[in-house]
This record gives C-alpha cells, structure tokens and sequence, in this order.
C-alpha cells in the first residue's frame, strides 16, 4: 500500500465550489512572450501548462491587465483587447486538462505603469494615476485619481472576472500587494487622500473591498477569489503585520484564499523575491500571523521549494497553501515528484534571480538550471534520434552532465568521464557554502538523475585521445571545463596563496585576515563565504567596480550584504604586484604602494578555457561538440544550455 512521504502537502483542500489536489500552488509567474496588443500565444499556453502538468493543485497566470491606465510591463494579458477571449479559453483548457485549477491574477499598476517596459515602447505621453500626487524615478509623476475614474478602475475588475470565468477559469486572484494600485491606497505613505478612500485604515481599504465586491457580483457566489496582499510593506511609514491582519479581519468573509506575500515592489525587491542569501520560506511568518486572526485559508509564499519545510508549514497550521514560482521554473514537476514520494529527484532553484534578469534586459523568460523554460513548445515537439548511438561525454561539470543526461533521456548510450573524483567542475567551489547549497545540490541531483537514466559515470577517467580511440564513441561531447587564471606576479605560488576553487578545502588553515585578489561575482563571493565563517576578509580589484559580471537583480544585493552587513573592506584600481608573507602588495592609483597585511590569498582573477586539453580531442569522433567553458567561461546558465542543446543536436 502506497503511503505518502509528505501526508500533510500531499491531502486535498476545498476553496469555494473547487478542490486543490494538493496544497502546493504554481504562484503567479509573468511571462512576456504575448504580443503587442496583449494577447495570448502558443508558447505562454505552454509555459503554464507545463506547471499544470507538473502536478501543481493550481496554476495562476500572472497580472492581466483591467484597465488601459494600468500597464506595467511590456508584454501582458490585456483583457480589454480585442480577441483576448479566444486565447484565455485556450490556456485555461491547458491548465485544466492535467486536473490542475486554471487561475488567473487581475492587476492595476497604478504609479507604476510602464515601470518595466522597454525604453523603445514606452509611450512618454502616458498618464499615471494612483491614490495621490507622487513624484517618481527619473523626473516621471503620477496624478491622483477622481472618484469616477476609481469607479471605473472597480467596474474594470469585475468585467474582467466575469470575461475570466467566461473562457474557463476556475478562479481569479486580485493583486492587492507588492506595491501595485490596491497596495498604494492600502498604503499610509502613498495613500495622503482626505477622502472616504483615505485617511484611517477602513477608508484606506475601501478601494480593496469595492473591487473584491464588484468581482463577487461578476462571478456570482460559490466562484472562488483569491487574494494577494503584502504582510509588510518594510518601508518608511508603510503599514506593519499588525495592519495587515487587521486589513485581513476586513475582507476574510468576501474571499476563499488569502494569499500573503511581502515587500513593495521595486522599493524592496528582494524581500518580495528572496535572493540565495535570505533563508527559505523567510516570508512564512507573516502568513502565519494572519492565519491566527483569520477563518479564511491563507497562503504563503517566497523562497519555498523544500518539501520537508512545505510539509511542516501545513501541518503546523502556519499556512493551508505553499505557492512556489521560481522553484517551478527550475523544476515543474516538483509537486508531482513530492506527492509520489520522489521528492531527492527535485531540481533546486539557485535563486540566483537570472529569471527576473532576463525579463528586465531582454523581455525574455529563462531559468539558469531549467533549459526548456521559454522553450516549451520548442522541447515538446523535439523528435527522437533516429537510432541510439554511443555517447561519449569529456567533463563532468554543469554541461557535461547535462549534456549526458539528455542524450540518456532521448535513447542514446551514454559514458560520462570526469577526471578528478568528483562530478560538479566548478560548481564544487561551493560546497559547504551556506548561500550556495543549491548550486551544490544541482550537482548531486544530476548525478542522481543520470544514474536513473542509464549514464555510465566513470570517476577518476581523463578523456583522452587513446580511450577516444579505444571506445570509439559514435559521438564525443567534450567539456572539459576551464582552469584559473594566474597573476604573473612575485610570490603567487607561494604556500599562503590559494585558488577560489580551493577555498572549501583550506578555509580552515588561512588564518584570521584573508585578501581576495579579483573582485568579480566569484570573488566577492569568496569574500561573503570568509566573512560567514568570521575572518576578516579584504577584496582587492583591479578595475573600477566590484561583481560586474553578476546580473543586475543578483549585483545590488550581494555589494549590500558585503558593505552593510558584513563591512567587508573593499579596494578597487589595485594592482597585484607581489605576494609575501607578510600580505598582498598592490600599487594605487599616482603610484602609491599598499600593502594588506593578511594570513593568506585567495586568487579569483578570472578563469580560462582548457583550449589545450579541448583541442586535444578534435576529430577523434564522427561527432564532435565542444560545450561549456572550454569553448567560452561564462555562467552555469550558458553551462546548462549549451549541454542540452548540445545533446539535443545528436
């Protein structure tokens, strides 16, 4: 008799005139590939129903838009457009068809419209309206709204639900957080209005319980709303949990599902969005406090994925519902997986924020260890190889692996060889490493995941021209990787320098006070790991600015971490020029000299392809692919899809 591993996460729910299968939810997730005029396309229906396949109990496509003044982002749902009906009915079907229920997020941006739309679709003469007169980022304002246009804005709501229920959907949620319309009027420090929508807390609601009404009178009783509110604003005069629950008591008889979130918006990004460095479920407190006060079921959401935790949030009654987004990006079928008791094949998300880059930079939705997300259709349709061959992979690191288990996972013999006694490459630096343990569960998940598939991994096996030749491999994918770079300097292969990728193996024996010459993503983040384990640690950089390499939602917090919680010293346009062992010496800026008096040097100046060993392995094979940083050193990003594709192509 089959018995679930996670009793509580795996039982059913009842919201209004709808069952969730289970408690864990596909949380709101924008994806932008919706044309111009806001309608919806094959490949956004094939993105969410891949969460819906998964086995996530609900799956909720993330703000569509009410109303034509409250535009956020280059590409949403636009449920005023004309034609929008044909394209919600389909997603909707989508979602529904695996037994997932198909939600969808209604939205106002309200200050914020066109805060996240590319520069050359910005429409410059556009209004912003919100509850008051406010002055905004780059010389933009934004006017106070009239009673008629609110009365427009409620009306807009409902219009849009009963559309919603209309082409299928199950239920809709209000997006009354993260700093959007809702939350500014919620809000004492946006909210300055002298009328029956400002002022004392009810007033301040009074715009949240008009549209909830105008919803529930679209949809008629017993179809579920949800709703989405923040817990805490954490800003300067913005309201408190104690706010919150009592706003909670205000609305809780008008909804089905509380959903409770955090942060506002851009204000306070990574609280809205935990980065690596925040704890897991770091948000679940606040959901906890307004599950005490309230007799509607609430859900929690940030920085869950862990099935062991997700299982202890409902047992113990802080939350009815787990939400995950990012966490569906690196693995869809993790709700699937937990419910059937395979919850070690899960795929962490490294919330390393390349999701929301992406979106940011290029208007595009990827994940830095999940190749299909944004290629859905793309991986669904992909043909088989017309007949297995025999694969040979060179390198066990991110793209070796994940070239060897795709090319497994499509027919093919496979034979992975790492040359050291470990899989990971470079990955492996970050072991035991509190904010890097996803990247190094990645590494035992793959090796996980290709044993399951039939790859033979052979440890302690370089690849060379010989074993090519002797195993005669139908094709050969190398990734062999990359190596650091080493300062031509005075004393840099002295017994107190090390290399980042040693930093695991040795941060016990260097002492109290640590130089970390290259100031890069790895190199500040070296800087992070010795301060946690309380030395003192100074980063020495060449160039002008720290982490350049490091995305820009990923940057900021990581330089705040190390300056304000860490106040870890940090020199730039130093050049090394010796080691000894009194320290680092380095020449400033009009010649002067410095000295950092430290035990030992970490060298994280950058890394270079193994050309030699790669080329090494040219035209041993019929086929031939060259992944990774052998060919160019770049991200686990690249790593990963590199691989995949590489494994696709055979």
């Amino acid at each position: 008799m089959f018995t679930p591993k996670f009793p509580h996460l795996s039982s059913p729910l009842r919201i209004g005139n709808v069952t969730l299968q289970n408690r864990m939810c596909a949380a709101p997730t924008g994806f932008p590939y919706i044309t111009a005029d806001g309608l919806v396309t094959d490949d956004m229906i094939a993105f969410y129903e891949l969460r819906a396949r998964g086995g996530a109990a609900a799956v909720t496509v993330s703000e569509a838009l009410t109303h034509s003044t409250g535009r956020s982002h280059g590409r949403v749902i636009d449920l005023t457009a004309d034609g929008v009906l044909q394209g919600l009915t389909d997603l909707a079907r989508a979602i529904r068809r695996h037994g997932a229920v198909a939600s969808i997020e209604l939205n106002h941006s309200g200050i914020y419209a066109e805060m996240d739309i590319p520069k050359g679709e910005r429409d410059a003469a556009a209004l912003r309206y919100g509850p008051s007169v406010a002055s905004l980022p780059g010389g933009r304002r934004a006017a106070k709204m009239t009673q008629d246009m609110i009365a427009e804005i409620v009306k807009s709501f409902g219009d849009a639900a009963a559309l919603c229920k209309r082409a299928g959907f199950d239920m809709v949620m209000i997006h009354g957080g993260h700093g959007w319309l809702i939350e500014q009027f919620l809000s004492p420090a946006i909210n300055h209005r002298g009328d029956e929508y400002g002022g004392s807390p009810k007033k301040r609601a009074r715009l949240a319980i008009e549209i909830i009404d105008s919803v529930r009178a679209a949809v008629g009783p017993g179809f579920p709303i949800e709703f989405r509110m923040s817990g805490v604003e954490n800003m300067f005069r913005g309201y408190n949990i104690d706010d919150a629950v009592a706003f909670a008591a205000l609305i809780e008889d008008k909804i089905d599902l509380l959903h409770v979130s955090a942060g506002f918006g851009e204000v306070n990004f990574d609280m809205t969005h935990p980065s690596m460095f925040a704890p897991h479920g770091v948000n679940v407190h606040l959901a906890a406090a307004v599950k005490k006060r309230v007799r509607v079921p609430v859900a929690t959401v940030g920085a869950l994925g862990e099935p062991d935790m997700m299982e202890e949030i409902i047992a113990s009654g802080a939350a009815d519902v787990v939400c995950m987004a990012r966490a569906l990006l690196a693995d869809p079928e993790l709700p699937r997986k937990v419910v059937s008791n395979r919850s070690g094949e899960i795929l962490r998300c490294l919330r390393c924020l390349t999701c929301h880059t992406e979106r940011t930079l290029t208007q595009t939705r990827i994940c830095a260890v999940n190749p299909i997300i944004g290629r859905e259709n793309e991986s669904r349709f992909a043909r088989p190889p017309a007949a297995p061959k025999r694969v040979l992979v060179a390198g066990g690191g991110p793209s070796g692996m994940t070239a060897a288990l795709t090319a497994a996972r499509r027919g093919h013999k496979v034979i992975l060889c790492e040359r050291s006694d470990a899989l990971g490459g470079a990955l492996r630096a970050g072991r035991d490493v509190p904010f890097k343990h996803a990247s190094f569960d990645f590494i035992r998940n793959r090796e996980l995941m290709m044993r399951l598939a039939g790859v033979d991994i052979m440890l302690g096996v370089e690849v060379t021209p010989g074993l090519v030749r002797s195993i005669s491999p139908d094709a050969l994918i190398v990734a062999v990787g990359s190596e650091h770079i080493i300062p031509d300097i005075p004393g840099a292969d002295g017994a107190n320098v090390f290399t980042a990728s040693e930093l695991p193996d040795v941060i016990s024996k260097l002492g109290e006070a640590v130089a970390v010459l290259g100031g890069g993503l790895a190199g500040c983040e070296s800087a992070l790991n010795l301060a946690l384990t309380g030395r003192h640690a100074t980063l020495v950089e060449m160039g002008p600015e720290f982490a350049p390499d490091a995305n820009p939602r990923h940057r900021p917090i990581l330089l705040r971490i190390l300056d304000e919680d860490y106040h870890i010293k940090m020199r730039a346009n130093m050049r090394a020029t010796a080691v000894s062992a009194r320290g680092l010496h380095a020449d400033a800026q009009r010649g002067v000299r410095v000295l950092f008096e430290v035990d030992a040097v970490i060298i994280a100046a950058g890394m270079k392809p193994r050309l030699a060993a790669a080329d090494a392995l040219r035209s041993l094979a019929p086929e031939t692919a060259f992944v990774g940083d052998c060919v160019s050193v770049k991200n686990i990003r690249e790593a990963v899809f590199r691989g995949y594709h590489a494994a696709l192509d055979l």
